[in-house]
């Protein structure tokens, strides 16, 4: 395709202003196509950043239109030497992260495999697995709160049958936590099944069926073949869904209520930035704790990512 300071130099004139900028965009389409998607995602996120990193160097509370002082790193050393509500919270979403995480990958993987292979009802199986992720956090919290009511809940009632005592479930304080988890990992598993299963259905079946020939059972062709060849997918599962989990707030939120329960047994750094904003109106406090948070999120990002490099290679 001929330019048109080529087509110029053809017709022995000098390009001129309009030809020199239709030649500067030809060559540099691709950013411009895309300069006004990344202008509008550059607004929705770097001024919000902005202004929070603004907040948390002000001692703004109270009103967010109050007259606000500089003061600096103050707000970061009060959050990081508060030892009974952050650093609890960085331990309880760390906790809530890693083993709903764990579970997810584990039964994603296994439930994966087995709709890896053509079976007899199929599609209905799959729509099946697909349910939980049509309903929204809130309502499945709200769902999950029912069922586990220590005195019309469904679940005690199951294990009253069995001969089971009643267990407190969401409103113990050692059992909290758990029951949050497992109402995370029900919901949000079929989508690290969604995500497995294409990377298990784009996989080449000649070296598991080379390792079936050479005599190896189906744990052996799983550790040594499949769970290799599967590991740059499995690492992207892990980043989607671990990023998601970090920032999960509705399901602890409908479930717990304010400042994560009574005793603050399921909150996490979502459910405690959120009372400092609307609860206490401690504006620079939060926005200190939501700045920790995100450089949290940023370097858990920047280690998966290593991580599928070094896996990829």
């Amino acid at each position: 395709m001929t330019s048109p300071r080529s087509s110029a130099r053809k017709s022995g004139r000098a390009p001129s202003g309009r030809d020199k900028f239709s030649d500067w965009a030809n060559r540099h389409r691709k950013w411009l196509f895309a300069a006004p998607a990344m202008a509008f995602v550059g607004v929705l996120i770097i001024f919000p950043l902005a202004w929070t990193l603004y907040l948390s160097l002000t001692d703004s509370q109270g009103s967010v239109r109050a007259a606000t002082e500089f003061i600096g790193l103050e707000n970061y050393m009060t959050v990081l030497s508060d030892v009974e509500r952050f650093w609890p919270a960085v331990g309880r979403t760390l906790t809530f992260t890693g083993v709903a995480l764990v579970c997810e990958v584990a039964l994603g993987m296994g439930i994966a495999l087995l709709l890896w292979r053509p079976f007899r009802g199929e599609k209905w199986v799959r729509v099946a697995i697909l349910l939980p992720l049509v309903a929204t956090p809130v309502a499945v919290g709200m769902m999950w709160r029912l069922i586990f009511d220590p005195n019309i809940g469904f679940a005690n009632q199951l294990l009253g049958a069995v001969g089971i005592p009643a267990q407190p479930w969401l409103s113990g304080q050692d059992t909290a936590l758990g029951t949050t988890i497992f109402m995370d990992v029900w919901q949000w598993t079929p989508m690290v099944v969604l995500i497995l299963l294409a990377g298990l259905t784009s996989l080449s079946e000649e070296p598991d069926e080379a390792a079936r020939m050479d005599g190896a059972n189906a744990f052996q062709r799983f550790f040594f073949i499949t769970l290799p060849l599967m590991m740059p997918t499995v690492i992207v599962a892990i980043l989607l869904r671990g990023i998601d989990a970090l920032k999960t707030f509705d399901i602890l939120y409908a479930t717990k209520g304010k400042g994560g329960g009574s005793f603050h047994e399921v909150e996490t750094l979502n459910v405690y930035a959120y009372g400092l904003s609307f609860d206490y109106n401690q504006y620079g406090l939060s926005s200190a704790v939501l700045i920790l948070f995100f450089m949290i999120i940023i370097g858990s990002m920047w280690l998966l990512t290593m991580r599928k490099k070094a896996v990829s290679k």
